[in-house]
C-alpha cells in the first residue's frame, strides 16, 4: 500500500515542490540516489507508473501529481495529529525554525528566544535572517515553521493556500538623507519627487523594499530612481547614506535614535506604510510554536513604544 510510509509520501511532495530529486536531497539532506530509490519504492507499492523521463531528470506522471495532492493532505493530517498529541500532553518542547528579515529578527525573533529560555527551556529555537520570498517555499513544506516578512502600501504580498497571515507592527516609512543633503536643512517633510537626481540606495533587486522604492519613485516622482547601491543589511544602506553616498526610504525599526549623520524625514506627497507579518502553516500548531508565537507577539506590541 502507498500508505505505509509518510516519508516517501513527503518525498513525493517535494518532487512536485521543487521540479529535480537534487533540488529535493539537497533540502532533505539525503543523496540523490537515496531520494531516487525511495520514490522507487514508492512507484512499485503503487502499482503505477508515478514518474516519466524527462531529459536527464524525472517529471510525474498524472498518477504521480494525483499521489502528490493526497501526499498534501495526508502530511498535514499527520502534521496536525502531532500537534493535538503534544497539546493534550501539555509538554513544551520540540524544535521551532524561525526566519526573518534584519530588523524583524533584531527586534522580535532574539527578544522572543531570550523569553523562550526563561518560559520554556526545553524548546529547541532556530533563527535565520531570511527574506519572505526566499523562505515560503521551505514554509510551505514544512522546512520552517515560522517567517516574519513585510508588505509595503502599494504592493501586496500573494497568499499561498496552505498559509496563515497575521500583521504584527505597521509603520509610516521615512526619508533617510545625508545631515548636508541640501533638503535636509529645513526639517520639515521631503518630497520624493524633489530627489530625482539622488542616487538611491536599496535592498537587492526581487524583494519587496526594492520594488517599493521603485514603485514609490514611479508613482510619486514620476522618474526611475537610480539605484546603484543594493543590500538587504540595513546598516549598510545607512552607512551609504551616513558617507553622503545615497539616499533611502526605510521603515523606522531599522533606523539608529539621534543619528546626527542622518537625516530622516517624513515623505511630503502622502503617508508611505510598510507591515510586518508572520506566516505559519494554516495547520494547528504545536505549543512549542504557540508558545513561540506568543512571545513575537509581545515583542511586537511593544514596537515602537
Amino acid at each position: 500500500m502507498v500508505m505505509r510510509d509518510l516519508r516517501r509520501l513527503l518525498l513525493l511532495r517535494e518532487l512536485a515542490e521543487r521540479g529535480t530529486l537534487a533540488a529535493v536531497a539537497a533540502a532533505l539532506g539525503y543523496s540523490p540516489s537515496a531520494v531516487s530509490q525511495q520514490l522507487a519504492l514508492l512507484e512499485k507499492d503503487a502499482g503505477t507508473p508515478l514518474f516519466e523521463k524527462a531529459g536527464r531528470g524525472v517529471r510525474l506522471t498524472d498518477a504521480g501529481r494525483l499521489l502528490a495532492r493526497h501526499a498534501r493532505v495526508l502530511l498535514a493530517a499527520a502534521e496536525t495529529a502531532e500537534a493535538d498529541l503534544a497539546a493534550l500532553s501539555g509538554d513544551v518542547r520540540g524544535t521551532v525554525r524561525a526566519g526573518g528579515l534584519q530588523s524583524a529578527a533584531r527586534r522580535f525573533l532574539i527578544p522572543a528566544v531570550a523569553r523562550m529560555i526563561i518560559d520554556h527551556p526545553s524548546v529547541r529555537v532556530e533563527i535565520f535572517e531570511l527574506e519572505l520570498e526566499q523562505a515560503l517555499p521551505g514554509l510551505r513544506l514544512g522546512a520552517v515553521d515560522l517567517v516574519i516578512g513585510d508588505e509595503y502600501d502599494g504592493h501586496p504580498r500573494p497568499r499561498p493556500a496552505g498559509l496563515r497571515f497575521a500583521v504584527l507592527h505597521a509603520e509610516p516609512l521615512k526619508l533617510v538623507l545625508p545631515a548636508a543633503h541640501p533638503l535636509a536643512g529645513p526639517g520639515g517633510p521631503v518630497a520624493v519627487a524633489d530627489l530625482r537626481t539622488d542616487i538611491w540606495a536599496a535592498s537587492a533587486e526581487g524583494t519587496g523594499h526594492h520594488a517599493m522604492v521603485v514603485g514609490t519613485c514611479r508613482t510619486l516622482g514620476g522618474y526611475e530612481p537610480d539605484i546603484r547601491h543594493r543590500s538587504n543589511d540595513a546598516d549598510v544602506l545607512l552607512e551609504l547614506v551616513r558617507v553622503g553616498a545615497a539616499v533611502a526610504l526605510l521603515p523606522p525599526l531599522t533606523l539608529p535614535v539621534g543619528d546626527p549623520a542622518l537625516a530622516v524625514r517624513e515623505v511630503a506627497e502622502t503617508r508611505l506604510m510598510r507591515r510586518l507579518a508572520v506566516v505559519t502553516r494554516d495547520t494547528p500548531p504545536a505549543p512549542a510554536l504557540t508558545a513561540f508565537l506568543a512571545a513575537v507577539t509581545e515583542q511586537a506590541a511593544t514596537a515602537g513604544r
